[in-house]
């Protein structure tokens, strides 16, 4: 019996990168979110929320068709000389920010809330400038939730099928990520091959909520003291 590892480090690369634009692209919104009393509050806030809700066999469909040849994303990307981004690895990095931006948004946008508005009017008293407060003193109290969003989203990367299959295709090498390749091995009745990495998918997640549930003792830990 041989497993083939190149899905895992594919996975492990498409999770990481996720990670670390969600994390400079969702860290901003979550902020905002925390601050602002827009009237277009909620709208974002929506929006940010929808794929806990919408399947993801939809919005990989709606993907597809944005960044198509004939979608506007597809037109502008092809105009630069760029391509289209379906199929490619590119356009599975822009379905997993977008499907995983809520798990990074909202514990980040939590632990924003949670800082209360009295540091940051400390930090104005001293003539620190609204990004040095942003900086220097709302950062280092969220890390907790930053943390948690990072490997939430991490983990939910990992974990993605229906909006990889519909945005990526099964392209050995380039989208053939762990979820393609266990449900690859089924359809081909190679039990034992999909128990290998089924089984190592289920420590994963399993040591996923254990850091989780240490992480959030932590913190209550610390806001007790």
């Amino acid at each position: 019996m041989t497993v083939d590892l190149e899905p895992l480090w594919l996975t492990f690369k498409l999770a990481t990168i996720t990670t670390a634009v969600l994390l400079v692209v969702g860290t901003p919104i979550a902020w905002w979110l925390s601050q602002t009393r827009s009237r277009l509050k909620q709208v974002v806030a929506t929006l940010v929320a929808l794929p806990l809700v919408l399947p993801p066999t939809v919005l990989g469909f709606y993907l597809l068709l944005l960044l198509g040849p004939a979608g506007p994303v597809g037109r502008v990307t092809d105009a630069l000389g760029l391509g289209t981004l379906p199929f490619t690895f590119a356009g599975l990095v822009v379905g997993s920010v977008i499907y995983s931006m809520p798990f990074l948004v909202q514990p980040v946008y939590n632990a924003f809330e949670a800082i209360g508005a009295r540091p940051l009017e400390v930090a104005a008293t001293l003539r620190a400038s609204p990004l040095a407060s942003f900086v220097t003193v709302a950062l280092p109290l969220a890390l907790p939730g930053l943390l948690s969003g990072a490997i939430l989203a991490f983990a939910h990367t990992v974990g993605e099928f229906g909006v990889i299959l519909m945005i990526g295709g099964n392209i050995p090498g380039e989208t053939k990520v762990l979820s393609i390749a266990i449900y690859d091995h089924v359809e081909s009745l190679e039990w034992a091959q999909a128990h290998w990495l089924a089984g190592g998918m289920v420590l994963f997640s399993f040591l996923v909520v254990l850091t989780m549930n240490l992480l959030g003792q932590r913190m209550r830990r610390i806001g007790h003291g």
